[in-house]
């Protein structure tokens, strides 16, 4: 076979293979951000499993979290408690005492070794909890069966389940923090934060989108007339309180954040969600911290959308570190998102769940499993846990 000839064939070859494996796409591309190099832009999102029992991050999620790793690929775990009192949802995980760091080391080994950045994503449910006042209620997510803290002391509406995972209540009024208090709720996080790299994260996530931090930020839940209360830039301080604090603890190229302006969670929301989003945006580029992590102003759930005129351009524009988006992605809007500049990074969620090997069945254009909404919350270690499978 002469030279010629050779050529045509490998030509022929790379014509028939698929374009991404000749060509990679946007979602393939690598991306530097900050000290971490990665070799793609698929990310894996922070999704609640509610299979830590007592609070205790469990062996099975060793195998959950290392299946969905890849070389240079990027994973947030699910949101995990900064303190006792952090707690509102059944057999979440938390960082906050040393029992806990020893159960997240061997998890974080494993993403390691599969040559993945692996950041911890913290949070405070803050009033999305319960406390019994009744015998019946004997499992309470409150610590001295106190009532949740929050910004505010409005009940939430609806319900939530127990520690046992089976028996529907309604949530426990809340009672405000006060001023005084909340310089520890941020010592909480630095902890967590401080712990997260004791059990070798590579850095971790605030979680603002809901929980405590969200519950300052909206102005139809906080309602304080101090300094945390009241103006956009008041509604603000706390989330950049924290912010700041976990910035100087940790570093600041090892911190990220994820906000979610215009969602309005069980039904609370905030008037002018453009203006936070932008706000939090601008204010957050003096720390310097690695990225902003935004959820699309679009569907989110299967109940909730938003109008599409609106968009987190502005934010984009506005923030100068890593942009990070999420929110009902697939592989073309993502790659999309990567090409137009929207987004450094995609983050997926319900997807990523389903295909633990997301990146190369995006490379591939391969077909892709069907999540099952039933198993996303149940306990067992394994199924819709570890079960699904891959190519």
């Amino acid at each position: 076979m002469n030279m010629v000839e050779n050529c045509e064939q490998n030509q022929q070859k790379e014509e028939n293979m698929p374009q991404s494996l000749t060509h990679p796409i946007p979602l393939l591309t690598p991306y530097q951000l900050g000290p971490f190099t990665l070799s793609h832009r698929v990310v894996l999102a922070p999704l609640t499993r509610q299979r830590s029992y007592d609070c205790m991050p469990q062996p099975h999620a060793i195998v959950y979290y290392a299946q969905r790793a890849s070389p240079g690929g990027l994973l947030i775990t699910e949101a995990t408690g900064i303190s006792p009192t952090a707690q509102g949802y059944p057999h979440t995980p938390g960082i906050w005492s040393k029992e806990q760091v020893e159960a997240w080391k061997p998890i974080v080994n494993a993403v390691h070794e599969k040559g993945a950045v692996f950041f911890c994503q913290i949070w405070h449910t803050g009033r999305d909890s319960h406390v019994g006042r009744y015998a019946m209620h004997i499992a309470d997510y409150q610590p001295d069966r106190q009532s949740p803290v929050s910004s505010t002391s409005k009940k939430m509406s609806g319900q939530t389940l127990l520690p046992n995972g089976k028996d529907l209540v309604e949530f426990s009024p809340p009672r405000a923090l006060t001023t005084n208090e909340i310089p520890q709720i941020v010592d909480h996080f630095c902890i967590a934060a401080r712990n997260a790299r004791a059990a070798g994260f590579d850095g971790v996530e605030i979680h603002g989108a809901y929980g405590l931090i969200d519950q300052f930020l909206k102005d139809s839940i906080n309602d304080r007339t101090d300094c945390y209360g009241g103006t956009l830039e008041n509604r603000c301080r706390f989330a950049l309180e924290v912010v700041e604090a976990v910035a100087n603890e940790i570093e600041a190229d090892r911190v990220g954040i994820r906000l979610s302006p215009f969602r309005g969670h069980l039904g609370f929301g905030d008037s002018n969600p453009e203006a936070l989003g932008l706000h939090m945006a601008e204010a957050l580029n003096r720390y310097k911290i690695l990225y902003a992590h935004y959820i699309e102003p679009r569907m989110v759930t299967v109940l909730e959308s938003f109008p599409m005129e609106k968009s987190l351009l502005p934010m984009r524009k506005a923030f100068k570190g890593s942009f990070l988006v999420a929110g009902g992605y697939d592989r073309e809007d993502g790659n999309a998102a990567i090409e137009s500049g929207k987004a450094d990074l995609v983050v997926y969620g319900r997807l990523f769940l389903a295909n633990p090997d997301l990146p190369k069945r995006f490379e591939l254009n391969a077909p892709l499993n069907k999540y099952n909404r039933e198993t996303f919350y149940i306990p067992d270690p394994v199924i819709g846990y570890t079960d699904y499978p891959f190519l």
